[in-house]
């Protein structure tokens, strides 16, 4: 590890296949946890390159515990994190209204790491108990419509890395590496980036992937549609900036939408927007969320279709209905 740091110090990158033996051998607990501090802590300093990121996600590609579904035309609704912006769980949200409209979704996530609350930490407060048996993810997916892939157990290199993630606090090229390994591979993915540097590595990569996918990035810095500004949307086809107003909805603030302070509150907040009890403000984000997720897979109609499917999810209970049915 020595030669390699001396390398990256020296301003160099890294290609592909080094990427790819590096991240393999960080899995394999081959170097201590300062080398990999130190390592990581060069990603800190500069942006990584698409070669990096390729390798990286092969790496974690070819490791990951292998998952086989019954179904092929499941959907990923996720986020870099990293933000900064501490709102509340609003892919996770949409991802449940998203699936009680009657799309299924294969949802990756982990805990937070630079955020208080992930999405794990959320479900598993509420009670989901972590999953890596397919067969019991395909009862999950058949009967809720959404499974969730908690991805520490799906992935060893992130396992190797979680306790030092977390005391770093600090958004890492982890974050990037997330929405990108669904060991599912979901033939839909919409996935929100936190700077338009970042949407352009991803829209290089995965326009090599067979997937559909939509990249999100809130202008003013958040890594979904926040409703707070306009927001940027990428496509294998389009790349365009939606107001709110082109959305349906009205401006809301930041405040407004912003997570609690711990795991519980959070996800006191999280049941309250699926009972029927949230603001109109976090209804408002979750709903626009929801409603490009399932416009961009081309099976729903209109947008207006699609909002109006995920209005009728969120104020009839079928969002609810999966999220009690996943918890059984």
């Amino acid at each position: 590890m020595k030669e390699i740091l001396q390398y990256l110090f020296n301003h160099h990158t890294l290609s592909k296949s080094e990427a790819k033996a590096i991240m393999i051998e960080i899995a394999q607990n081959k170097f201590n946890t300062m080398e990999v501090t130190a390592f990581i802590s060069v990603f800190l300093m500069r942006n990584i390159t698409l070669k990096e990121l390729e390798g990286f996600r092969e790496a974690l590609l070819l490791m990951a515990l292998p998952v086989n579904l019954a179904f092929d035309d499941t959907m990923d609704i996720t986020g870099t994190g990293g933000d900064g912006k501490e709102t509340i769980n609003i892919s996770t949200l949409a991802s449940f209204v998203v699936a009680g409209a009657g799309q299924k979704i294969t949802k990756h996530g982990n805990y937070g790491v630079s955020t208080t609350t992930g999405s794990s930490n959320v479900l598993e407060e509420l009670g989901y108990e972590f999953k890596n048996n397919s067969e019991r993810l395909n009862e999950d997916l058949e009967k809720a419509n959404i499974c969730f892939l908690h991805a520490p157990y799906f992935h060893p290199a992130l396992q190797s890395v979680g306790s030092l993630r977390k005391s770093l606090g600090l958004r890492t090229f982890f974050n990037l590496l997330g929405p990108l390994v669904n060991p599912c591979k979901p033939k839909f993915s919409m996935i929100g980036v936190y700077n338009m540097e970042i949407a352009r590595v991803y829209q290089y990569l995965l326009q090599k992937d067979d997937q559909d996918f939509i990249l999100i990035h809130g202008l003013d810095g958040y890594d979904e549609i926040s409703l707070t500004h306009d927001s940027k949307i990428i496509t294998k086809n389009i790349e365009e900036i939606y107001s709110t107003e082109d959305l349906g909805f009205d401006s809301i603030t930041a405040e407004s939408i912003k997570a609690g302070k711990t795991t519980q509150e959070s996800a006191k907040i999280f049941l309250d927007i699926l009972e029927g009890n949230g603001s109109e403000e976090q209804n408002s984000v979750v709903l626009a969320n929801a409603s490009v997720a399932l416009y961009h897979t081309y099976k729903f109609g209109s947008y207006n279709d699609c909002l109006l499917m995920a209005q009728e999810s969120l104020e009839s209970g079928k969002a609810l209905k999966s999220l009690e049915l996943l918890l059984e």
